[in-house]
């Protein structure tokens, strides 16, 4: 069980609960647990559960999670907790509502579909749809071999990595005209595998560069074919 919230004020490490250990929920926990956070798991598999209690002590198995159930492991605690089991739709609803009433600083739930998603944003969780997202992702780098990464942050921002070609060699960021032209901004430079987050407008970019920019879709397409 979680210390109480007091006693957490006086540290800085944060809490995590992870409820659902399927695919996501799984491998988010094992990043987590990685980076030596205090965690929290939940999920009905005891096969499940048993992995998780070699990096924690807190490794609940539940088969009905409800409000008072939660509430004596004391996740209201916890200062971030994710549910990750969208394919239960009424029950994902339902624990992120216990979640959000126990008055967990932080609710995030994986959403099913959009409607799904909508529920859970009223509610007053953060929503999160990573099938959706890595998709978003594959399909902006096969659309475009200059694109190496692509992450969208909101409807209209999103950032991505672009390798610099022949074109824009020994060209400065604002020969480039990158951000009055184009609209975009560039964030970090990487090269020879060390990342740059000192960015001038004289920064000079060179063939084989990676530069991380962010921008709305339009304005990215528009950069990348011309840089």
């Amino acid at each position: 069980m979680f210390k109480s919230k007091k006693k957490k004020k006086l540290e800085s490490k944060m809490t995590y609960a992870v409820i659902g250990l399927g695919r996501f929920g799984g491998a988010l926990a094992n990043e987590l647990a990685a980076k030596g956070v205090d965690l929290m798991v939940i999920d009905k598999d005891p096969n499940k559960i048993r992995h998780f209690r070699a990096v924690t002590e807190n490794a609940f198995v539940m088969e009905n999670i409800n409000k008072n159930s939660l509430r004596k492991i004391g996740i209201d605690n916890c200062d971030v907790a994710i549910v990750c089991i969208a394919h239960q739709i009424d029950s994902s609803i339902l624990i992120t509502l216990d979640l959000i009433n126990l008055g967990v600083s932080r609710v995030i739930a994986k959403a099913q579909n959009t409607n799904h998603g909508i529920i859970l944003e009223k509610i007053g969780a953060e929503v999160v749809y990573p099938e959706r997202d890595m998709a978003i992702r594959l399909a902006n780098r096969l659309e475009n071999s200059k694109t190496l990464d692509y992450i969208r942050l909101s409807e209209k921002i999103n950032i991505t990595k672009v390798k610099v070609t022949e074109k824009s060699n020994n060209k400065s960021i604002l020969q480039l005209k990158i951000r009055p032209k184009y609209g975009c901004n560039v964030i970090a430079i990487e090269s020879n595998n060390i990342v740059n987050d000192n960015v001038h407008p004289d920064s000079i970019l060179h063939k084989n560069d990676i530069i991380y920019v962010t921008g709305s879709n339009e304005k990215l397409d528009r950069l990348i074919k011309h840089i």
